[in-house]
């Protein structure tokens, strides 16, 4: 049964408000045919199913898939099977880019291990062989030089 929602219609710059995506990226998505809002002259104008639709596209970028995935999610969910078959299909995608993004956060986290590993070692050759070249070691030095010059033009300066 249709819903007062279905037949409600939407601009452009509901949706990106709503959604926080900009008009270049909704123009791009109906440009690749993901969405097909109607005209009324230059204006377009979206429905529920394109507001549905975009949901689903945004969210799937969010979690890495490629919009021609996207595209081929969305194209099952026309039938007419109430979208077991889109959904048999998308689980098994998700559950694959799932494992997917695992891995490469322990790619990630692996990367930063040896990032900073090296950091370590460097900043401690450094400290040892050429502690001016350390990172902030240029703005220490200038708060030193300032300070001593302060001391050095008052160097009888009375303290009460």
């Amino acid at each position: 049964m249709a819903t007062a929602d279905d037949h409600r219609t939407y601009s452009i710059r509901q949706l990106c408000r709503e959604f926080g995506a900009t008009a270049r990226a909704l123009r791009f998505y109906e440009d690749k045919g993901l969405l097909t809002p109607a005209r009324k002259g230059q204006t377009r104008v979206y429905d529920a199913r394109d507001r549905a639709r975009l949901k689903l596209i945004l969210r799937g970028r969010r979690i890495g898939f490629t919009l021609t995935e996207i595209q081929e999610m969305l194209d099952l969910y026309d039938r007419n099977d109430g979208n077991t078959h889109q959904m048999a299909i998308a689980l098994r995608r998700h559950r694959a880019q799932i494992e997917a993004l695992k891995q490469q956060r322990e790619d990630l986290d692996a990367a930063i291990q040896m990032a900073e590993e090296a950091c370590a070692a460097m900043e401690e050759r450094l400290t040892d062989q050429r502690p001016d070249l350390l990172p902030g070691a240029e703005e220490y030095a200038s708060v030193l030089r300032e300070h001593l010059d302060h001391h050095h033009h008052h160097p009888f300066k009375l303290r009460a």
